[in-house]
């Protein structure tokens, strides 16, 4: 199973217990629900083969500390390319502008080479963006979840190379039923439960669905509607608390 993503069954069997929760002595009603991660994925910007790693899963890594670098011959390359270019440039307009103070050449010859001169200097610039991009820093403080290539791999355009999780990207996800929808706002607190945990963990709500979901799949009829439910997210200032894929219980304040 992978961090980012529940499977159908499971959030189904979440869904499921969901309608099984309710009041019990005039307790607060419990729901089932899990953690779920929102991952920073971290690849380069062009296709490469991976020369070094500087991380493994599970290590902790500062803003803008170095992940891996991918072979950079071609951006090497295309750089010496561009200076030979610029510096063809700047003879030609030097020598316009010479020609020009002597009064044997004209103002737009100048104003070509200079133009000329201009488009050099910029794809100088964009070739060696191109060749400090082939070192990959990280853009966020956090654990490392999951490498995707290793060294001498080759990895395309786009593709990820490391998965980092931040902290505060860790989120509850529960589901709630028609009945208790209409009850629930934007940042009212929750208590979240799970084995090993301690004390209920507190987190506020962050994401009410606008669409519904039936579980199980059913006919819809007036007669089902009790059914259908709609996800919520929370999140806590205490993520280090929790772990992806932990199932959870999740208790609203008393006169939800």
């Amino acid at each position: 199973m992978s961090v980012t993503r529940i499977t159908t069954a499971f959030v189904l069997a979440f869904a499921a217990a969901l309608l099984l929760a309710g009041c019990d002595n005039g307790k607060a009603p419990t729901y089932q629900g899990w953690i779920e991660a929102e991952l920073i994925f971290v690849g380069p910007d062009e296709a490469g083969r991976v020369e070094t790693l500087a991380v493994r899963e599970g290590d902790q890594v500062a803003l803008r500390a170095p992940l891996f670098t991918v072979d950079a011959d071609l951006q090497q390359a295309d750089v010496a390319m561009q200076e030979a270019a610029v510096k063809n440039a700047q003879q030609a307009y030097d020598r316009a502008l010479q020609l020009l103070k002597t009064q044997t050449g004209t103002q737009k010859a100048l104003d070509d080479a200079e133009a000329t001169l201009r488009t050099a200097q910029a794809r100088l610039n964009s070739s060696q963006t191109r060749l400090v991009r082939r070192q990959v820093f990280s853009p966020v403080a956090g654990p490392v979840e999951q490498i995707y290539f290793r060294a001498g791999e080759m990895v395309p355009a786009g593709k990820p190379v490391v998965a980092l999780l931040p902290p505060g990207n860790l989120k509850v996800r529960f589901f709630v039923n028609e009945a208790t929808l209409p009850k629930l706002k934007i940042g009212d607190p929750i208590a979240v439960s799970c084995d090993g945990c301690g004390a209920p963990i507190t987190a506020k709500i962050s994401f009410i669905s606008r669409s519904s979901e039936f579980t199980p799949p059913v006919i819809y009829s007036m007669d089902e509607r009790s059914k259908l439910v709609f996800l919520i997210e929370a999140r806590t200032e205490t993520p280090e608390r929790l772990r992806v894929g932990q199932p959870v219980s999740v208790a609203l304040r008393p006169e939800q």
